[in-house]
């Protein structure tokens, strides 16, 4: 699964998560609610309880956690989000698919439109690039704290039914089918392990490499915009970076 992680290591490396904090407790925020929603406010429910979780994981306040919840519960008269998935291209060929959850549909549609273009890419039809990815669950697991050795970690994880595990400057990935992540999360949270993320995301099945330095920085920063829509709530590609272009500064 090389590759998987390149944009998540790059947001991390230029401190992405931190500077725009607040972004990020709307996004979780507005994922709690239209999870609530689906299942009527069932904290037991799945997709709610992961939602939850990953918020908790980023200090998102207890507060905001059961306002997003009630309010979805209850409808949340006044508020309807779809979640709509855009594909398109990146400069280079390289794949890339947006997860949005939008109260207007046509305002987001333009606005994506418009980032991709502006940034030598381009918007493409549903299907355009899916069938480059396939959805895995992906838990993320901090070094912070970690009693086990990697080793014994991955051994573990693979035990309870991972399908694959990584390793990244942060921590580690552990990777299952969609339908085995939760059964493998709760086995890895019995066994006293932390995990600070866990999200259901396409996971590409092949890698564009870039080795050109400026072409790589038009790539990332087409990443940036569409990861800053307010709208977006997730940003998948398939790009390598050839060896040496990791060290480059690409902001």
């Amino acid at each position: 699964m090389s590759g998987h992680s390149k944009w998540s290591t790059i947001k991390r490396k230029k401190g992405k998560a931190d500077a725009q904090k607040g972004k990020i407790f709307t996004k979780l925020g507005r994922e709690i609610l239209v999870a609530s929603r689906a299942c009527g406010g069932n904290t037991g429910d799945f997709r709610l309880k992961i939602a939850i979780d990953n918020a908790k994981a980023q200090n998102l306040p207890n507060e905001n956690i059961q306002r997003a919840i009630q309010k979805g519960a209850g409808g949340a008269e006044g508020v309807v989000y779809e979640e709509l998935r855009y594909e398109g291209y990146a400069p280079g060929g390289v794949a890339v698919m947006v997860d949005i959850l939008t109260d207007n549909r046509n305002r987001t549609a333009g606005e994506i439109r418009h980032i991709f273009s502006k940034n030598g890419g381009n918007l493409g039809e549903t299907g355009s690039v899916g069938w480059m990815f396939a959805d895995k669950g992906q838990l993320r697991i901090s070094r912070e704290g970690l009693k086990l050795s990697e080793d014994d970690l991955m051994l573990l994880s693979l035990d309870v039914g991972a399908e694959d595990f990584e390793t990244d400057e942060d921590g580690y990935i552990v990777f299952t089918a969609p339908a085995d992540m939760e059964q493998v999360r709760q086995a890895l949270l019995d066994k006293g392990i932390s995990i600070t993320e866990a999200v259901l995301a396409p996971i590409p099945q092949n890698t564009v490499e870039i080795a050109d330095a400026e072409q790589a920085r038009k790539v990332v920063r087409l990443m940036e915009m569409l990861e800053d829509h307010d709208d977006s709530q997730g940003v998948y590609a398939n790009f390598a970076f050839a060896d040496g272009l990791d060290g480059e500064d690409l902001g």
